[in-house]
């Protein structure tokens, strides 16, 4: 339940905003109990209820319901509370939705005195900005001072509307999925219009096309880019896809948390940095739904949260980003390191570090490669989660980024099922993770099984399953497959340069051989994580041998740097 009050005296519900006029910023509170709830709307109205709109709530998601539906009007939220315990969805995981939905707004959890804990973990799960003990009575001096405060420096804040850009597609249009795909993981505003739908056709027919040709990309400026690529989209909005100059101290290959570790730390330390990103920054770790062993955050973060918030940091300092442009090649001139870019261009620096990551093994089954973005996904393309909604959806692999997708897409799916090779998740899992999956109904696992076939025209539509144990086979309806299956490095442009192991990984440090380092010009032995060439370094799931963990990407990054700067200093 819902309810917008006007007034002390009346519970009568405010109406929409209409265009052109000025609404008031609004205070959402949301507590599953009904007298609880009314408390604190009636308090807050007797303060506030002259310059602001009160909306109340009993859940978490009746309060993301009323809030999407402001986000539509154009209201602006200036302050959330939430209680901390709640059925159903508590108030960290609504107030990391609602971040969603209103980024800039105050937030606050209200606790009872015994989970404080939580509330100070809150601080770096969904940048709390203050939790209440409850009761909070008198309110004069316990509720109104936080929230005067929180008023008053929201007011301060630049807060520029969102302009959202509109992207017409079809949902079984690969072209689609990709770009809704690029445009979330760049964080950049768009509304989802489907081609099939009334308000879809409209804009297909004002851009001058039709639902055959899709995506449609109509900017903030109101121009439609028809079927556009990557870099016209990136160039559109805003994202960097020149660099400012043409020699750095440091070049950066990836936007993973190696590749943003390493430029957070470059560019804090005085270093031109430039990061290159083919498609967006996050990587694999960007992609997941949760990441629950990240130090620091115990309640789990989103690997979209993270990587948002390490790419502030890194521009904040000074360090430039780069999107839509892939290193092609890597010469050596004299003290320059010149990188080849796809579009033709180069860029010279001093040192360079490798954080291009790794990128999911093909599935080899016949019919994947035809339906692929069009029910067949690598990776949590968390984008079409929702799509998910009452529909039976499998997840191909056995290891933790499997598991993390599986438990997040329960959350839409009538059915998930896992399908592993291996005879039991142990074996590549994490425990906690296998703990959580036994403890949701939704998830099936099926071990000691493959896809043998992928059946569907357009898109997905069945499944032909192998048992490996028996041999015999089994068809499945299916909408949605997510596939996991190992990875493998995208070093190929390194070729005759920098030394790889047979399977393409970068050897760096005691790594190398004495036959890598045949024509090494240097007194000195490699750093930690230099190649065989000097001034050129690896970090993260490309180096070989590496812990393929988002910590210790993040860590390799920033010591990287503590290298170059040895690297860099007078001979």
């Amino acid at each position: 339940m819902v309810t917008e009050p006007t007034t002390a005296a009346d519970g009568a519900a405010q109406a929409p905003s209409q265009p052109g006029q000025e609404t008031r910023p609004v205070i959402v509170t949301v507590d599953d109990d009904p007298q609880v709830s009314r408390a604190v709307a009636r308090d807050l109205r007797r303060r506030y209820g002259e310059n602001n709109r009160i909306v109340r709530a009993e859940s978490g998601q009746d309060a993301l319901d009323a809030m999407r539906q402001m986000k539509l009007r154009g209201d602006q939220v200036a302050v959330i509370l939430a209680d901390y315990r709640m059925p159903g969805m508590n108030g960290l995981e609504f107030l990391e939705r609602a971040m969603d939905v209103y980024p800039f707004a105050k937030r606050v959890l209200l606790t009872a005195y015994a989970d404080t804990n939580a509330a100070i973990d809150a601080i770096n799960i969904v940048d709390l900005d203050y939790y209440l003990l409850k009761p909070w009575d008198p309110p004069e001096e316990k509720l109104y001072p936080p929230v005067d405060e929180l008023l008053g420096a929201w007011r301060r804040e630049e807060r520029k509307p969102v302009r959202e850009a509109k992207l017409v597609g079809h949902r079984w249009s690969a072209p689609s999925s990709q770009l809704r795909d690029f445009l979330a993981r760049n964080q950049v505003p768009y509304h989802w219009y489907s081609s099939d739908e009334p308000e879809g056709q409209r804009l297909l027919e004002a851009a001058g096309t039709d639902g055959h040709h899709v995506p449609v990309l109509i900017t903030v400026d109101g121009e439609a880019l028809i079927m556009p690529s990557s870099a016209e989209v990136a160039a559109k909005v805003g994202l960097a896809t020149t660099p400012e100059r043409d020699f750095y101290d440091l070049v950066v290959i990836g936007g993973g948390p190696g590749g943003l570790g390493a430029a957070v730390y470059g560019a804090s330390e005085g270093l031109r940095t430039l990061l290159v990103e083919k498609f967006a920054t996050g990587g694999q770790a960007g992609q997941s739904s949760r990441i629950e062993n990240y130090l620091g955050f115990p309640e789990g973060v989103s690997g979209g949260q993270l990587t948002d918030r390490a790419r502030r940091q890194a521009v904040k300092f000074g360090a430039e980003l780069l999107t839509t442009r892939e290193a092609t090649g890597l010469e050596i001139n004299g003290p320059a390191r010149t990188v080849r870019l796809n579009d033709g261009s180069a860029i010279d620096a001093q040192a360079i570090i490798l954080a291009t990551g790794v990128a999911y093994r093909q599935l080899n089954a016949p019919g994947c490669d035809r339906v692929q973005n069009a029910g067949v996904f690598y990776g949590a393309a968390l984008t079409e989660a929702e799509g998910c909604k009452d529909q039976d959806v499998y997840v191909v692999g056995g290891a933790n980024s499997a598991g993390q997708a599986a438990v997040y897409l329960s959350r839409y799916a009538r059915s998930v099922t896992l399908l592993v090779r291996a005879g039991s998740l142990e074996q590549s899992m994490s425990y906690y993770l296998i703990q959580q999956i036994a403890g949701i109904d939704q998830i099936t696992v099926r071990t000691c099984t493959e896809v043998a076939e992928v059946l569907g025209d357009s898109h997905l539509e069945r499944l032909e399953l192998r048992d490996l144990n028996s041999g015999s086979l089994e068809t499945v309806d299916a909408s949605q497959l997510f596939i996991f299956i190992g990875a493998a490095p995208r070093t190929s442009w390194l070729d005759g340069v920098v030394a790889r192991d047979e399977r393409g990984f970068v050897l760096a440090g005691l790594d190398l051989t004495e036959d890598h380092l045949a024509e090494w010009p240097l007194d000195r032995q490699p750093f930690h994580l230099e190649t065989n060439v000097p001034g050129v370094f690896a970090v993260g799931d490309v180096r070989a041998e590496s812990a393929k963990r988002v910590a210790s990407a993040v860590g390799e990054g920033a010591m990287a740097v503590m290298f170059v700067h040895r690297y860099l200093e007078p001979k």
